[in-house]
């Protein structure tokens, strides 16, 4: 799995950088949490101050373009974001399953 950041901003209105990226990857697309957990590396912060928002494959293809918001603190994050946003991709518990 091979990273190339794109566009990395920060947006100070809402305590955070805003990360663009083309993922290029052999076999399957990585999971959501393969791919944070590879960036938040490379930025050297938490998975939990980080949000995956999209992700855009086209069929065939081994590379994926998406984007990636890295707050501050998780106050900031909690303000910005939608809940949903942070369960993505996490494995459903036995209830749910």
């Amino acid at each position: 799995m091979e990273v190339e950041i794109i566009q990395d901003t920060r947006n100070e209105l809402l305590s955070r950088r805003e990360l663009r990226f083309v993922l290029t990857h052999d076999g399957p697309t990585p999971s959501r949490k393969e791919i944070i957990g590879r960036l938040c590396a490379m930025k050297n912060v938490g998975e939990n101050l980080a949000v995956l928002d999209t992700l855009s494959t086209q069929y065939g293809m081994t590379k994926v373009e998406g984007m990636l918001r890295i707050y501050d603190s998780e106050e900031a994050r909690n303000r910005a974001e939608a809940e949903y946003l942070f369960n993505r991709g996490q494995p459903k518990s036995s209830e749910e399953a």
